[in-house]
């Protein structure tokens, strides 16, 4: 059985002790049901790991020695960063935990003219704590010690004035393969539209800041299953794939 991975956003010291948080403690004590002497693997989301030993475990407490702190792995030499116009329900779940597994460096979630979320206020912040939550876990299952940063959702037109990503590419029909013939790429930025698809205007205003169209092929994908194939697709050119 390997080893549980559990994500704890603290200071890893070779000999000292960590106080699990609520969250991760619940898991460890009640759904993994482990006890004092288990083996497991932390990492704060930063790059680093730790070896760790469960000392205490209790319905209020969980503590864990570190006996070894390394650099974690799993990171792709692209950095991606991932503009996904919000879906509804589970849809943007998936999106977002698919794409950390696929390397992903960043998401912004954003709005578009053709979407059919919007949020406000602490429905907002409620929902920015679940995706950076599904990142997480995300993380905890793919072997990542650096967790994605989801941005605060935004408008697109703002998402677009701050791109420098050496190779930018927006979901489209199109026929342009150029930004194939790149020898590497060290960034990137991806946007991808909602069921509906980009308006016309929100297409020339990406060409503007510009990305190149990219083609999926000849069938229309689901706005959760772009980015898996698109992410697929770069890493698989310029990155670790």
């Amino acid at each position: 059985m390997a080893k549980p991975r559990i994500h704890v956003a603290t200071s890893f010291i070779a000999g000292g002790d960590v106080v699990l948080p609520d969250g991760p403690a619940r898991h460890v004590a009640l759904v993994l049901r482990l006890r004092e002497g288990a083996v497991l693997t932390l990492f704060d989301g930063s790059g680093h790991e730790a070896q760790a030993t469960l000392i205490e475990v209790g319905r209020k407490r969980v503590v864990a020695r570190i006996e070894q702190v390394i650099e974690g792995g799993g990171e792709s030499p692209l950095s991606v960063h991932l503009g996904q116009a919000i879906s509804k329900g589970d849809r943007m779940d998936y999106a977002i935990q698919k794409s950390v597994e696929l390397g992903v460096a960043a998401i912004t979630p954003l709005y578009v003219e053709h979407g059919d979320v919007r949020l406000k206020g602490d429905r907002e912040a409620k929902k920015l704590a679940h995706w950076q939550g599904v990142a997480v876990s995300a993380c905890e299952q793919c072997g990542r010690a650096s967790v994605p940063a989801i941005h605060p959702p935004r408008s697109l037109s703002e998402w677009l004035g701050e791109r420098d990503e050496s190779l930018r590419l927006v979901l489209h029909p199109a026929t342009d393969d150029s930004w194939q013939q790149a020898d590497s790429v060290e960034s990137a930025a991806l946007l991808i539209g909602p069921e509906g698809g980009l308006s016309d205007a929100e297409v020339e205003a990406a060409r503007h800041a510009g990305f190149q169209p990219l083609t999926l092929g000849p069938r229309i994908l689901r706005t959760e299953t772009a980015p898996v194939v698109a992410l697929t697709l770069l890493q698989h050119h310029f990155g670790d794939l």
